[in-house]
């Protein structure tokens, strides 16, 4: 693993937070609870059937991870109430809260809710939407944001010139396809506070485009103007500049001549991009050409952290996602 990753452990072992795995009758979940109890990472809640955890994974020991059943447990009837309080006004029934609050998702996130827990970690058997989808009716965005927004930490090389600590943010790389204005100043300050909390980065945000400071006319451009705008008045002490190519927000003699006077062209650290395809076509360039660690997506914008992972996970992807969370909850 990467530095930054390394810093990411150390800071969740720190704070050792109470983190649930909803989906605890997967094979790389089970083995990833017990890395992250044995490192001491977070205190672990594995949701599922501890009879069939248990028998099916008789080579592992399970002290100090807590197993719970949804289905079985005797929060079930508490969370559903909870439940039904939040979602009566959107038509939900009193059975469907009950039976919602029996799936390890919902189950989780409850727990969140409730203050049983600090952050959820899913997704390694379900889909994003399938995580997100009781992540925003539940717990909901924080104050003054509006979108969860999808965000990959850049772990450069040793010798890279560019971000701060060997880091770099690019958000929204994964959630949000053709962002509002509103949505990318929401992004940009969700962006960074996950740079600030993750990458002891002290974030210099720039709002990328292909003009820079009015070079082209057009309403992509507006947009990403307008952007910059409503997130000075989000953000008023944040570092943002904007609209910036790429190029001006890195390169110092570019910035001169291109945006001059700026206290963020030159020296980002956080790219936030116009829109789903240029964000998830850069990080993957940057990764793939620059030989930089793509750590994500990190979810951001909730008003408690929920964090999605891939399908094709592994375990090391799992206990980095539970340090992750860890952290974001700090």
């Amino acid at each position: 693993m990467s530095k930054v990753i390394d810093g990411i452990i150390a800071k969740a072992q720190a704070g050792y937070k109470r983190i649930v795995l909803a989906e605890g009758e997967d094979e790389r979940v089970v083995r990833a609870a017990v890395e992250i109890t044995a490192r001491k990472i977070a205190k672990i809640v594995l949701l599922g059937d501890e009879l069939k955890i248990r028998a099916e994974h008789k080579d592992l020991h399970f002290d100090g991870i807590e197993i719970v059943n949804p289905q079985t447990s005797e929060l079930r009837s508490k969370y559903s109430a909870l439940l039904f309080e939040l979602r009566k006004s959107k038509g939900m029934t009193e059975e469907e809260a009950y039976k919602l609050a029996g799936a390890n998702l919902y189950f989780g996130v409850l727990m969140i809710k409730a203050g049983d827990a600090d952050g959820m970690v899913g997704g390694a058997c379900h889909s994003t939407g399938d995580v997100l989808r009781p992540a925003l009716q539940i717990i909901k965005t924080k104050p003054g944001i509006n979108s969860v927004s999808g965000a990959f930490l850049m772990a450069l090389p040793d010798n890279s010139p560019f971000g701060q600590n060997g880091v770099m943010v690019f958000g929204d790389c994964a959630v949000i396809p053709d962002p509002s204005a509103e949505q990318l100043a929401a992004i940009a300050v969700a962006s960074a506070e996950t740079a600030r909390k993750l990458g002891d980065v002290e974030p210099k945000v720039a709002m990328l485009s292909y003009s820079t400071k009015s070079s082209a006319k057009s309403e992509m451009v507006d947009k990403v103007a307008l952007a910059t705008k409503l997130a000075h008045e989000i953000a008023p002490d944040l570092e943002l500049d904007g609209e910036l190519q790429a190029d001006a927000a890195l390169v110092q003699s570019v910035a001169d001549l291109k945006a001059p006077g700026s206290k963020v062209a030159g020296h980002a650290n956080v790219f936030v991009f116009p829109d789903l395809n240029a964000g998830n076509i850069g990080y993957k360039l940057v990764q793939r050409f620059g030989g930089v660690q793509a750590i994500g997506p990190i979810c951001q914008g909730l008003a408690k952290p929920v964090n999605d992972l891939s399908r094709g996970c592994s375990v090391d992807d799992i206990v980095v996602g539970v340090a992750i969370t860890s952290v974001l909850d700090m």
